[in-house]
């Protein structure tokens, strides 16, 4: 295992990032973000969490373990004081370096055409929408009655 790793930039996936507009997937949402992480070398699950922020732990821990599942990466419990556990992608998780480079070159390229598809997607919904018709406020028809009721005593009337 290599022990000397550069530090995972925090701000290596932007919050406006492709990957969110990828259509195509690799396994769950965040294993090729997850991929892109430990293609430098093995990672501890404290440094995975700083540039993915934006994913829960259990989330991430559900995609490393089904990413370990899957033989993309092996997990290492460490010996000793510390028992550090590390993640490292296997010779098949590194495979999908390629196909991962070659999927966010498409996105690039693609970017403003996927774009005005989801906002062209996004404005049909919210056309389709009707707004469902309010109903009044229970206080409104409770204070109306109450001023009716009020109404009518004063003139003598009977209440119904």
């Amino acid at each position: 295992m290599n022990d000397v790793t550069m530090p995972l930039d925090p701000d290596m996936f932007d919050p406006v990032c492709p990957t969110d507009l990828m259509p195509i997937r690799i396994g769950d949402k965040w294993t090729s973000m997850i991929i892109r992480c430990l293609e430098s070398g093995p990672r501890r699950f404290s440094e995975l969490r700083v540039p993915l922020r934006r994913v829960t732990a259990k989330v991430l821990t559900q995609s490393l373990r089904a990413m370990e599942r899957d033989g993309l990466l092996t997990r290492t419990n460490g010996t000793g004081p510390g028992r550090q556990t590390h993640y490292e992608l296997t010779p098949l998780g590194l495979s999908l370096l390629e196909p991962l480079n070659a999927m966010c070159m498409w996105a690039e390229e693609h970017w403003d055409a996927l774009i005005d598809a989801r906002e062209a997607s996004e404005g049909r919904l919210r056309a389709s929408v009707r707004p469902q018709p309010s109903l009044p406020d229970w206080r409104d028809t409770h204070d109306e009655r109450v001023s009716n009721d009020t109404d009518r005593a004063r003139a003598g009337s009977p209440q119904q």
